[in-house]
């Protein structure tokens, strides 16, 4: 309302808060966020937390991101750490005792289930996942974090900031992971494993042995059908280097990728994934994008909701490569079946054969020849 814009909301949220404890009264915590009209009306959220959590015996954390911030819009990731550090880890202290197996899963938003087969794997080899954040947890599990042995870290772009935080206050080493494809799922858990006594390296033998006939199953299906095709990805976060090597171990070859919101530290990493004239943009706008597309013409798209629609028309091959089209898992050796799958149903799919491509096309457009 009116007056709310010209005395603020902080009274309303008060009873917002007041509210929600009266109706689920076993909560362990309550966030804030504050969206664009909150963040133009300059409501302190701060101090209502502050007071609330003070009053509630438990946190109230206030995530002060309105709207996609930053150049490169990754800021919020920035400020979503600085508040779990602020509110939480500082503010908590650990519910359990550490243990000389336990580590913590961090980066991983759980995209169909991914978060729970990286979970299976770990588990396998010995370790106890003491908490896998943000995707699946809870503020106990996040209080606990700290006191793990090691921290896994999957996406490096959103919780480098608390992984870096949680290594210089506690000590807590850190390592990126990448469980897509079966030669980088073995690579990390030998990594992993570095970080562990020998009866834990010896377990990561035996986990990727027990799942070899399982890959060999999939690469003899899947491969001969997808062998030789070329892919171009366009995608946030990890995806446009983790997933090169999934990608790589069905014979297929990625010639271009980049990042909507990558830094220059992304980059770096993703250098040694690509094969020398790899095309890599940043930030590509639409119509960038679809000439980069026409240009290289390769036989599938990896990218996000906005341009599936496009490239669809166009008459090429696309995966929803931010939430796996609403599939998944892709994490594991079991999520590496259905991601073979998905892109041979995807590449393989007949329909295409009933539309052509923009640089297949004879003749001018029809709105050309108009």
């Amino acid at each position: 309302q009116e007056k709310d814009i010209v005395f603020g909301g902080d009274p309303k949220l008060d009873k917002i808060l007041d509210e929600i404890e009266m109706l689920f009264p076993l909560n362990n915590g309550i966030t804030v966020q504050s969206e664009c009209p909150v963040g133009l009306i300059g409501d302190d959220i701060d101090s209502v937390a502050k007071q609330k959590s003070e009053q509630l015996g438990k946190p109230v954390v206030p995530v002060r991101c309105e709207g996609f911030r930053g150049v490169s819009q990754s800021l919020g990731h920035h400020i979503a750490n600085d508040t779990i550090r602020d509110h939480v880890l500082s503010q908590r202290e650990p519910r359990r005792e550490a243990g000389p197996y336990d580590v913590a899963i961090l980066g991983d938003y759980n995209i169909g289930g991914d978060c729970w087969a990286s979970r299976i794997l770990l588990e396998e080899m010995g370790l106890n996942v003491v908490a896998q954040w943000p995707g699946d947890c809870t503020i106990a599990e996040m209080e606990n974090t700290p006191a793990v042995q090691l921290n896994l870290l999957h996406c490096y772009r959103s919780m480098n900031y608390i992984s870096e935080y949680m290594k210089s206050t506690y000590g807590t080493p850190y390592l990126e992971y990448n469980f897509f494809g079966p030669t980088r799922i073995a690579n990390s858990l030998r990594e992993i494993a570095s970080y562990f006594d020998a009866s834990i390296q010896d377990n990561a033998e035996r986990v990727i042995a027990a799942h070899q006939p399982e890959v060999d199953a999939v690469l003899a299906k899947y491969r001969p059908r997808l062998a030789g095709k070329r892919v171009m990805l366009y995608v946030g976060g990890l995806r446009p280097r983790h997933v090169i090597g999934a990608y790589e171990d069905l014979g297929m070859e990625v010639i271009g990728t980049g990042y909507e919101f990558g830094h220059e530290d992304d980059y770096e990493r993703t250098y040694p994934e690509l094969k020398e004239g790899t095309l890599i943009y940043d930030d590509a706008s639409a119509y960038e994008l679809e000439r980069f597309i026409e240009r290289l013409q390769p036989d599938l798209v990896g990218a996000g909701i906005k341009e599936k629609y496009v490239f669809q028309k166009m008459g090429l091959p696309f995966r929803q490569m931010h939430s796996w089209d609403y599939s998944g898992p892709y994490h594991g050796y079991d999520g590496f079946a259905i991601f073979a799958r998905d892109m041979d149903m995807t590449v393989n799919n007949p329909v295409w054969g009933r539309m052509t491509p923009p640089w297949k096309r004879s003749g001018p457009a029809e709105s050309e020849a108009a």
